[in-house]
């Protein structure tokens, strides 16, 4: 039987109680043994939820319990540092949530600390959405089905299969950690996990050049206003490594925007990702789009958890996703922030 692993929880929010904890513990010898949330009261909710025995009141008392084995980061990103680093010193395998960190400088110095526990697992929980598509994908490119790259098109107005419409402006919206610059730092909106999905399909990016504006500018909080100052409509452009173009465009406001899409231009055909059904289709030179289905054997799902588990066990290595990538999205979100700001093309270097 293999060794049995303790997992402690700190932040429990959407994600961490939707899919983290449910996954590890449906995993043999596996068990979720503490949790600490922003109150004790809230952690003893979902301690309660989840037939989780200990609470603890204090992020460090739970990282210094010589019976956890590996930590379950669930915090905003302005956490992430202080708590990956306190759980490598502690001697704990550590899982974060997505996005890696609050700014560039905070993903490379947590890189590095990671890379002095080799011993140790470290990873960050990896973009969802195109799990299912990416490997056929990156083989239909590899193998010149669409010929080279010419451009990389993704275009995300954060819709729904139920509102296929997008959204005009939302004047009286509640402040969200994701518009909250002093909790999501260098992240806009959803853009490092469609930068992440990128990568998967064509690699990095070369260079970015971006310009953004704020619609928005202030949000409800309680019964008061927060100033925003993350925007909510941006585009970005640039060169990629592998030749070729990309251009994303990313808005909140855009109402009755087309359907949310990926589009990958080549010199042979095209391939299209809709990003709502998500169905995946290629054309040739004929123009006809044809759909296609995905063979078993390229498909992917969401296995966070178990690969994290299995890593810790020395079965498998960790793929989805590592902090050499996280670094590289962390870098593309800040100098698009930065290209915004000073009106240049930003080089990129990872």
């Amino acid at each position: 039987m293999s060794k049995k692993i303790n997992i402690g929880v700190i932040g429990a929010g959407e994600n961490t109680k939707k899919f983290h904890i449910p996954n590890f513990q449906k995993l043999e010898n596996v068990d979720v043994v503490g949790v600490c949330n922003r109150s004790y009261e809230s952690g003893k909710k979902v301690a309660d939820e989840f037939s989780i025995d200990n609470v603890y009141s204090n992020w460090m008392d739970l990282i210094e319990d010589k019976d956890i084995d590996a930590i379950c980061i669930g915090t905003w990103p302005y956490m992430h540092e202080v708590l990956v680093c306190e759980s490598l010193k502690n001697n704990k395998h550590v899982m974060t949530e997505a996005r890696m960190t609050f700014d560039y400088e905070s993903a490379k110095r947590m890189l590095e600390f990671s890379k002095k526990s080799p011993n140790l697992i470290s990873q960050i929980v990896p973009a969802p959405m195109t799990l299912k598509f990416d490997k056929y994908i990156r083989k239909l490119i590899g193998q010149n089905e669409i010929g080279e790259v010419i451009q990389v098109d993704i275009s995300i107005n954060h819709q729904t299969p139920l509102s296929l419409s997008g959204g005009y402006p939302d004047f009286n919206s509640e402040n969200h950690w994701r518009s909250d610059i002093d909790l999501s730092g260098m992240n806009t909106m959803q853009l490092g996990i469609w930068y992440e999905a990128m990568m998967r399909w064509v690699g990095s990016a070369k260079n970015v050049m971006s310009a953004s504006d704020l619609i928005v500018k202030t949000k409800k909080e309680n019964d008061d206003y927060s100033f925003v100052k993350i925007p909510d409509n941006i585009n970005v452009i640039g060169e990629l490594e592998i030749g070729g173009l990309y251009n994303i465009k990313m808005s909140t406001v855009k109402g009755n925007a087309p359907k949310d899409s990926v589009w990958i231009y080549g010199t042979k055909g095209t391939i299209q990702l809709d990003c709502v059904d998500y169905e995946l289709y290629i054309a040739d030179e004929t123009n006809d789009f044809k759909k296609v289905s995905v063979p078993n054997e390229f498909q992917s799902w969401w296995r966070v958890e178990e690969e994290f588990v299995n890593s810790i066990r020395g079965e498998e290595k960790i793929t989805h996703t590592t902090f050499e990538i996280g670094l590289k999205y962390m870098e593309f979100v800040e100098a698009v922030r930065k290209s915004d700001k000073n009106g240049k093309r930003i080089e990129l270097f990872n």
